[in-house]
């Protein structure tokens, strides 16, 4: 006969297979999840209050999702401005090793959007850097990849942001190198 200590123990051991060594997706909340499905159609994390410095919001509870009209799927995200992007480009490719991508690169009006400060040379959100690898802001994912990078730089004015299957082609640690070196793209001769 089984003991109930031997099932329990079989049940966890179940239970610990995590969700995306069987190829399902992180789960986080809305407002700390982003999206890269077209030029009108994204979620970008930016910080929750109004006037913050990128790198000022890079702390738990400091960022918060903002999506396209077409890309928001909650309350708990707000809206990006309509005049957000000046230019936009909007890509998918394969990476490196083969894996799926999906990218935005291009200049934004820093003044559209209030959360952010127009001189403020930016900072970096992803969703495997940070402490242990768990992603800055922690728990945040890219709704259907695995991994993603993104940059803002107000005082660019630039933004961009991608999506991956494959880890390496979201660069966590060039931080300080800015969008074309992180995410190659078009960039108009943004500033």
């Amino acid at each position: 006969m089984i003991s109930l200590k031997t099932l329990l123990c079989a049940a966890a051991l179940t239970l610990s297979v995590s969700a995306t060594s069987l190829g399902l997706d992180r789960r986080a909340s809305p407002d700390n999840t982003v999206s890269v499905n077209g030029a009108q159609n994204h979620c970008l994390i930016v910080p929750k209050d109004a006037h913050t410095n990128i790198g000022d919001s890079e702390q738990p509870g400091g960022t918060m999702s903002y999506c396209t009209s077409s890309g928001k799927t909650s309350s708990q995200q707000g809206d990006l401005p309509n005049n957000f992007w000046s230019n936009v480009a909007y890509s998918t490719g394969n990476g490196k090793n083969g894996g799926k991508y999906s990218q935005l690169t291009g200049c934004i009006n820093s003044g559209s959007l209030d959360r952010i400060n127009s001189d403020d040379a930016g900072g970096q959100y992803d969703s495997s850097g940070g402490q242990g690898g768990q992603g800055n802001p922690s728990g945040s994912v890219c709704s259907g990849y695995n991994h993603y990078v993104e940059l803002m730089e107000p005082a660019g004015p630039r933004a961009c942001i991608r999506c991956c299957d494959d880890p390496v082609d979201c660069p966590t640690n060039m931080d300080t190198s800015g969008c074309p070196s992180v995410v190659p793209g078009n960039y108009f001769n943004c500033g």
